[in-house]
């Protein structure tokens, strides 16, 4: 089968970094052609020069046979080329039929007047065709659920009779199930002959929708294989370059004594019921469950976000039950929170102000910043934590999702925080970076520090954890040493309880 797509010999550079570096890829009608490597491998650097956000400096694009040059993204949409983004682009207060015609919207003769009817009437067939006949398409979409948003989005992409879909992470947000049906959706495109280009972290999503994988590695090409061609270790080792046998490392090391104790917690709103633990000094205890178990519930309960209905807090030994964040931050209490962007950062700061952005007052106890020493400490946990940045100004939002990650640990780091709430630390981050994230959290733990991660991965909960507390329905139904671990043991008691 003739490629929709092709590329030969991309070049793209940015001042100092060679993102792109010869690189070649195609994409057949129907096909799902999963991009991969780690963060930086130049996996977006890609998409957006065929989506015409960047222009290359060197090599060649080819759409149905003839050579392309596409100079803003609104020429390559005209061509037939859609995206779908991790970051929905939602306008909450509009509807679902105006979100996907937004710009292009049907209008009566004339030209001036918006055809809401036709407009309703032509979203309703749309997302028929993807089976999401359900979806109210005049409700606004604020009040709808991601999953819903996230079709939404695909609806928009159909609705201008795309060739080909760029997917980046979308299903980074979604739950197992809203994965599932996600999933579906894409079968549904391939039959309608659209081109997928895929680009995602999670390995285990290649085995249900992918047809090819290449690789990309330090913006070079590395292979094109068939899906199954190579086993997951394999395919890590191609990405990152180096063997990955051994990813989830933990050094043995002391628990030395309570750091951090929850007793009979319940809060207001029914989703965390009579919730105990315990995180010891020197430990990381996971925190398992399905999406809405509670999880991120009960850190938000632990770090003083949301108010306690009952039970009680307490904080290497000290009863904190009922205190703001603010003054459990000075006790040593920090929380990364699931969504780094929204919740963990100033995306549209610096990373020197991020790293201090909690810090400042013991920093600077005069309340004067001093931007050249706010820059020294900021360096000096960039180069600690291998975070790949030319610059400390660097604006956050500029980073990869595993810099950005170690940011946000760089930033409870330098506030002392010797108890630290891990909410999906890896989430939407590539195997390479995830791979940091372990060493460093091992090394934290090595150092005394008392860690409670939560995770959605078994993997990664099974290997990084000393001892974990599974959670069912906003209870905890269990809790297990590591001797203890087994797969199908953690996901009866996730489904069922204890």
């Amino acid at each position: 089968m003739e490629p929709i797509l092709r590329v030969e010999g991309l070049t793209k550079e940015f001042p100092g970094v060679k993102a792109l570096d010869n690189v070649k890829f195609d994409l057949c009608p129907g096909e799902v052609h999963i991009l991969v490597g780690e963060n930086g491998a130049g996996k977006s650097t890609l998409a957006k020069c065929i989506l015409g956000a960047y222009e290359p400096e060197e090599g060649r694009i080819f759409l149905e046979g003839r050579q392309v040059n596409f100079k803003t993204p609104k020429e390559a949409l005209a061509n037939g080329i859609a995206a779908v983004y991790q970051e929905l682009t939602m306008i909450p207060h509009l509807n679902a039929a105006q979100n996907i015609f937004f710009n292009r919207e049907p209008v009566y003769k004339g030209g001036r007047i918006i055809n809401q009817k036709l407009m309703q009437r032509q979203a309703k067939e749309i997302l028929k065709t993807l089976n999401c006949e359900g979806i109210d398409t005049t409700k606004p979409v604020k009040y709808l659920g991601v999953a819903e948003q996230q079709m939404i989005e695909i609806a928009k992409a159909i609705s201008i009779g795309p060739k080909i879909i760029v997917f980046d992470e979308p299903t980074a947000t979604l739950s197992d199930r809203e994965v599932e049906s996600f999933f579906q959706q894409i079968k549904l495109l391939k039959k309608r002959n659209i081109g997928i280009i895929y680009v995602s972290h999670r390995m285990k999503e290649f085995h249900h929708i992918g047809d090819r994988i290449t690789v990309l590695r330090d913006g070079k090409y590395i292979a094109t294989l068939k899906e199954g061609e190579l086993s997951d270790e394999e395919l890590v080792n191609l990405m990152v370059g180096r063997d990955i046998a051994q990813v989830y490392v933990r050094t043995p090391n002391e628990h030395t004594g309570e750091a951090l104790k929850v007793e009979h917690v319940s809060d207001r709103a029914g989703k965390v019921r009579d919730c105990s633990l315990v995180v010891n000094r020197g430990e990381i205890v996971g925190l398992a469950g399905l999406v809405g178990a509670g999880r991120t519930e009960l850190a938000r309960l632990i770090f003083g976000i949301d108010k306690l209905k009952s039970g009680k807090v307490w904080l290497h030994g000290e009863d904190v039950t009922g205190r703001p964040p603010k003054s459990l931050v000075r006790e040593g209490l920090g929380l990364l929170p699931e969504d780094r962007k929204q919740l963990g950062l100033a995306v549209r700061a610096p990373i020197s102000w991020n790293i201090a952005a909690v810090s400042l007052k013991q920093l600077f106890p005069h309340f004067f910043l001093r931007q050249g020493k706010n820059d020294e400490i900021a360096r000096e946990y960039v180069e600690t934590l291998k975070i790949a940045t030319p610059s400390v100004k660097k604006m956050a939002r500029a980073l990869s999702g595993g810099n950005q990650q170690k940011v946000v640990i760089a930033k409870w780091l330098s506030a002392n925080t010797d108890v630290i709430l891990f909410d999906e630390p890896t989430r939407g981050i590539d195997v390479g970076a995830k791979m940091e994230i372990y060493a460093l959290m091992d090394r934290l733990a090595s150092e005394g520090k008392a860690i409670l991660m939560i995770s959605s991965e078994m993997q990664e909960i099974i290997g990084m954890s000393d001892r974990m507390y599974i959670m069912n329905n906003g209870s905890v139904a269990g809790h297990i040493e590591r001797k203890e671990f087994a797969a199908d043991k953690i996901g009866q008691m996730m489904l069922l309880g204890s």
